[in-house]
Parts: C-alpha cells; structure tokens; sequence
C-alpha cells in the first residue's frame, strides 16, 4: 500500500489501530491520494515514513527551511521529523466524508487544474 501511494497512486484501505481516533478509527475505509509535500499543513492527515516505519498519521508541525515535517498521532506522541520526500499522501476521505481542504493538497487536484 505504502509502495502503491509511492507510486503516485491513489490508495484505499482500512488501516488499524486506535491512534488517530477520532479522526480515523480502526478498519474505516480511508483514501489517500498523492500529495505535493510543499502544500502540507500541521492538522493534515499523511501517509509518510518516519525512520523506516510507514503511518498514516498527522503533522504536527512544518520547517519549511528544511524542507521536512514532523508526524505524531493523534494521541500527543511524536513519532518524528521525515522529509518532505518522505510524505507519500494525504488522507483525502474517511468512511466517504471528505477532509476539509485535503483534495486541494493533492496532485490529482494539480493535473484537475491543468487541463
């Protein structure tokens, strides 16, 4: 799945785990569409590698001078800063709700406006 949204794919699955609850809570279908980094805000929701572990977690802050972001869940633990290269996607939809903003973020949205 991490190598799919890699890619540049759009991704949909059912991810587990109670760390980002509310947002997302375990087995919700969440679809992840590929992201231009530069875009990416603290309170989105990312798909991204932090020290060789993939999650689709928040960002809870930017350092746009070192071109990273920092990855926490939703629970208060930081799981650390990973570059912008490193953030394969951004959660678009959960349970078919759409997050506010996100799609703008996506790439899908960039090849939407230039054709």
């Amino acid at each position: 799945m991490a190598d799919r949204g890699a890619g540049g794919a759009t991704v949909v699955f059912r991810p587990s785990g109670s760390s980002m609850v509310p947002l997302i809570r375990s087995r919700q279908q969440v679809v992840v569409a590929p992201v231009d980094p530069s875009k990416v805000e603290v309170g989105d929701i990312v798909l991204a590698r932090v020290a060789g572990t993939v999650y689709l977690h928040l960002v809870s802050s930017v350092d746009l001078a070192r071109k990273r972001v920092q990855i926490s869940n939703n629970r208060g633990r930081v799981n650390g800063w990973t570059s912008q290269d490193r953030v394969f996607g951004i959660c678009v939809a959960v349970d078919g709700v759409s997050r506010s903003g996100a799609v703008d973020k996506s790439l899908a949205a960039d090849a939407d406006d230039s054709s």
